[in-house]
């Protein structure tokens, strides 16, 4: 197993005027699935933003460390794995030219091997040299998850990670989540019970709303 750890340290956010939560504190650890609750437009996203690098926090502190050793910033993709209806793929590449691509991005090898078991996972074998452009949303759902574990990250944050998808969609994410919160640190932001039945905990972003 990974050792892995998040810490957020009375991490607030404020967007204008408006509190989107304040002063939340929690640890995080490898071999842990962690959720992220709470009505839409409640901050579950702004959160998952954050603790991914994305944005930052108006105020507080947020740790990443691998190994007990921190993680800088810049450095963070490297052991990152992000799936959220906002993630940008390139619709005029196939779909393992975008995996090839972002992997050149990075400077991260390519790990044929894993990438091939991942298209089987999400059965989308037989349209990997399409373009993405002729996909469903179910099936860029899909290809999401892929471009994410490709690297074999240790921290996996998923945003709404069964949005767009039918059910056996929906099985291959859980049973993906079931196996990679084994070893790695698994955060799902979502209102759904079923994806939070997944979690060994829940932190309810409409608690950190008080002045």
């Amino acid at each position: 197993m990974n050792n892995y750890s998040l810490s957020l340290i009375d991490v607030t956010k404020i967007f204008g005027r408006r509190l989107v939560f304040k002063n939340i504190s929690l640890e995080m650890h490898s071999g842990k699935v962690y959720g992220i609750s709470g009505s839409n437009g409640s901050g579950k996203s702004t959160l998952a933003k954050i603790i991914a690098g994305l944005i930052s926090p108006s105020n507080g502190k947020i740790e990443h460390k691998s190994n007990q050793k921190k993680i800088e910033l810049e450095k963070l993709h490297d052991y990152l794995g992000f799936v959220s209806p906002y993630l940008f793929l390139y619709d005029e590449f196939s779909a393992e030219e975008n995996l090839y691509h972002f992997a050149k991005i990075r400077g991260a090898k390519v790990d044929t091997e894993k990438i091939e078991n991942l298209f089987d996972l999400f059965k989308l074998s037989d349209r990997k040299k399409d373009l993405l452009k002729g996909y469903s949303s179910g099936m860029k759902q899909r290809m999401k998850f892929i471009f994410a574990l490709q690297h074999s990250p240790q921290i996996l944050i998923f945003d709404e990670p069964t949005s767009n998808l039918d059910n056996a969609g929906k099985d291959a994410v859980y049973k993906l989540i079931t196996e990679e919160g084994k070893q790695n640190l698994v955060i799902i932001a979502s209102n759904e019970d079923n994806d939070l039945s997944l979690c060994d905990s829940v932190i309810d972003v409409e608690q950190f709303k008080a002045l």
